[in-house]
């Protein structure tokens, strides 16, 4: 039977949402973050080396990376909504949103937060030199294609409900993690009526309610 191996506030629960999107029949085993280093513990890095999540075993396969564990499990459902099949009115909406979420969205917010570790981690005079530099990196690049991203979601959403069209779809199912920390953020405050309503209707699914509770956390919160 599929394991999956679910690390607190981490890329997991989007695993743990499709599983029970699916209605999937699963083992899941939870870890905690070390309390100090904020990292996975020990007997998690002893199945993915570097300490990433989500992963699952099947038998005596050992599968990291999101949307590869979600291909996978996918494979086993052809006829699931979740994954519009070629032809499908939706499919190239569902596919671009399914590939940006850790091609785009995901990496913008990485770069964001290295940038502001190195910033607040480095020593005098160093880390006012970071800043200044550091600064333009954010006013060239990772602002102006964050604030494209985030203005092209809120017209998507406006056209239809979900990011992978008609119908929930994988697509929203790996963006609820990038899209969870973007808001946790303070990027959708003002001028996202539609990004609103997604996360509206996403919590209002009986399987992402099933997900939550097992995830046995106060409040949906990821970290980077």
């Amino acid at each position: 039977m599929l394991t999956l191996h679910h690390l607190e506030y981490s890329q997991s629960f989007r695993i743990l949402w499709l599983l029970e999107a699916l209605g999937a029949e699963y083992e899941l085993k939870s870890y905690n973050r070390d309390p100090e280093s904020n990292l996975a513990p020990d007997d998690y890095k002893a199945l993915s080396p570097l300490g990433t999540a989500p992963v699952v075993t099947d038998g005596d396969l050992v599968l990291a990376e999101s949307n590869a564990i979600i291909d996978y499990i996918l494979d086993s459902y052809p006829e699931s909504p979740l994954n519009p099949v070629a032809g499908h009115k939706d499919r190239a909406r569902h596919l671009f949103w399914y590939h940006s979420s850790p091609g785009s969205l995901m990496n913008l917010q990485s770069i964001a937060m290295i940038l502001g570790l190195l910033e607040a981690r480095s020593p005098w005079p160093i880390s006012s030199l970071l800043k200044s530099v550091f600064g333009q990196v954010r006013k060239l690049f990772l602002n102006p294609r964050l604030t494209a991203m985030l203005k092209l979601m809120e017209h998507d959403l406006g056209t239809q409900p979900f990011f992978g069209g008609d119908q929930l779809t994988s697509a929203d199912i790996t963006l609820v993690y990038p899209m969870y920390a973007a808001r946790d953020k303070g990027l959708f405050e003002d001028g996202f009526p539609n990004v609103a309503a997604w996360f509206a209707r996403i919590e209002a699914f009986d399987s992402f309610k099933a997900a939550r509770a097992k995830d046995d956390r106060p409040h949906i919160a990821f970290r980077f």
